[in-house]
Parts: structure tokens; C-alpha cells; sequence
């Protein structure tokens, strides 16, 4: 994983929320109309994609969109596939079957960034870390900011701004609880210990000032995490 600390640190946590093969996150620059990557795990060729012709591709316009969110690979028309460079150039020769672009937006609107994850293998659904990427979005907008920067700051104001303040992981889990899953359960899912998800379960409760699971659940269920649709791969 190639990038700053900080920055590199982002995906990293990233990591813990869904496994990937490649992923980046990359700065838009209004001035010289190009993205500039700070961090990234990508071969060459396709961080070069990212940077200078991913907003010329045709899926660019819908991933652009501020009320879309995350596009999933899945959920990109075939059509739309067909006609893209990025995908049949770029992604394909990877191996590539899953995987999200999320844009990233600041506050007052400006478009910052984008969130680049990649996969070669299909991603089971429901997938709550669709529901997750989502809820980190201002997060990973802080963090690649260009008027904030990459400094400890801004990324511990990014920290801040996650719901309730949940770490990756603790989002994760606290997804998981929505199932009604046992420590057990969520353990064998997420490839951890019991006592670990135990650990995760307390700090969300005490965090979010919770005083059982299934109040968890229910806060999980208003933040969008519940009741993900299932998405099948296209064929």
C-alpha cells in the first residue's frame, strides 16, 4: 500500500470493513483537472487510469452524482459497461468482479475525491459493507479534503464524523448485530474471536450510550445498515 501515513491509515481501516485486492483513494484537482492518488495499492497503469481519464469514462456522470452514493460494480448496466475503457481496459484484465467508486463531496458541496475498491471475487449479498462504505463517506472526504489535508487534524476530525464515532470495525460488527447474530456468529463471519467481537459490541454500546444489543440494532436500522437489499451479479 502505497501513500501517506495518514491517508494510507484510511484504507487500511478500510480493510477491516471489506476485503479487497486494490483500493485507493485519490484528491480531484479543479485546477489541473485530474485526480492525484493518496494512497493506493493499483498497478501503475490503472492508478494512471484514475488520475487522468477516469472522469472522462462514461460511468464517470453517474458516479458524480451526490444523491447516488456508492456505485457498485454490480449495479453498473451492462450496456454501460460495454463502452467503458476503465472497465473493460482496466478492470477486466485485473480480474476484477466486485468492487466500489464512490465520489466524495465536502460539506459546502465541493467535489473532493473518490473512493476506488476492487475485488476478484463477488461479494456474497446482502453485503452490509455497502451500508458501511456509505456511512464513511464524510469521513473519507475529510481525509482527502484538499483545504484540510492529509494532516493528523483533519484526519482525527474525519474520526469524529463517522457515526456515533464507531470505528470500521465497530460499524462492522454493529451491521452484524442487525442479523441478531451471537458473538460467535459474528466472530466466525469476520474472522475474529468471540471475546474480540464482545469487546467491539461493549465499546458501541458505551459509545452510542446504548443499553443492549437489540437497541444497537435498532439505531443500525435508522442509520440504513438493516435490510440491505440483495444485489445478484450481472450476467
Amino acid at each position: 500500500m502505497s501513500g501517506t501515513t495518514g491517508v494510507g491509515a484510511v484504507l487500511a481501516a478500510l480493510s477491516e470493513v471489506m476485503e479487497y485486492d486494490h483500493a485507493s483513494l485519490a484528491r480531484w484537482d479543479p485546477k489541473l483537472r485530474r485526480h492525484t492518488t493518496l494512497a493506493g495499492s493499483y498497478p501503475g497503469d490503472a492508478t494512471a487510469y484514475i488520475e487522468t481519464c477516469l472522469h472522462h469514462d462514461p460511468v464517470f456522470s453517474m458516479l458524480r452524482d451526490p444523491a447516488r452514493g456508492g456505485l457498485w460494480l454490480t449495479d453498473v448496466p451492462r450496456q454501460l459497461l460495454a463502452v467503458s475503457p476503465g472497465f473493460q481496459n482496466v478492470l477486466c484484465p485485473l480480474g476484477i468482479e466486485d468492487g466500489v467508486a464512490q465520489c466524495l463531496f465536502a460539506a459546502d458541496g465541493r467535489y473532493v475525491g473518490m473512493l476506488n475498491v476492487s475485488t476478484r471475487r463477488p461479494r456474497r449479498a446482502p453485503d452490509p459493507a455497502r451500508a458501511v462504505v456509505t456511512l464513511l463517506t464524510e469521513a473519507l472526504a475529510a481525509a482527502v479534503d484538499p483545504h484540510a489535508g492529509p494532516s493528523p487534524e483533519s484526519l482525527a476530525a474525519a474520526d469524529a464524523r463517522r457515526p456515533g464515532g464507531l470505528s470500521p470495525r465497530e460499524l462492522q460488527v454493529l451491521a452484524e448485530l442487525t442479523a441478531g447474530r451471537t458473538n460467535r456468529e459474528i466472530a466466525e463471519r469476520l474472522y475474529i474471536t468471540p471475546r474480540t467481537v464482545g469487546t467491539h459490541v461493549e465499546h458501541i454500546l458505551a459509545k452510542l450510550g446504548l443499553p443492549n444489543r437489540a437497541a444497537a440494532a435498532a439505531r443500525a436500522a435508522a442509520w440504513g445498515i438493516a435490510d440491505l437489499p440483495c444485489h445478484q451479479r450481472c450476467r
